[in-house]
């Protein structure tokens, strides 16, 4: 697993939605989940699975309606990681004086 060589909002963002998905969740799901446009998580999620954070793959799924989903879900290093990374940048950007507990699972 590559370390990330930018954090941004939309990333984090991005890996949250994933961290408290837990099953492994498309990316139309995502977009719903972060309010990000298509165009900003896809690019996203293809970073995360060259790096080795996600593995993606094609749904099975023929019973349902519709154009295939792929699918997307940690690598076992990458959700320990994503939580490390999620709670860095909400620590970092958490206003002087805010508490905000960081409980390991990723809840808070």
């Amino acid at each position: 697993m590559q370390p990330l060589q930018r954090v941004t909002a939309p990333t984090v963002e991005v890996l949250r939605a994933l961290l408290d998905a837990g099953d492994p969740v498309w990316g139309l799901r995502l977009v719903k989940a972060t309010g990000r446009p298509a165009g900003s998580v896809y690019p996203i999620l293809s970073r995360l699975e060259e790096s080795g954070w996600l593995v993606g793959h094609w749904e099975d799924d023929t019973t349902r309606d519709g154009p295939r989903r792929r699918l997307y879900r940690f690598t076992a290093d990458g959700a320990p990681a994503a939580r490390e990374v999620v709670a860095a940048f909400e620590a970092r950007r958490a206003p002087a004086g805010y508490w905000s507990p960081v409980i390991p699972g990723g809840a808070t």
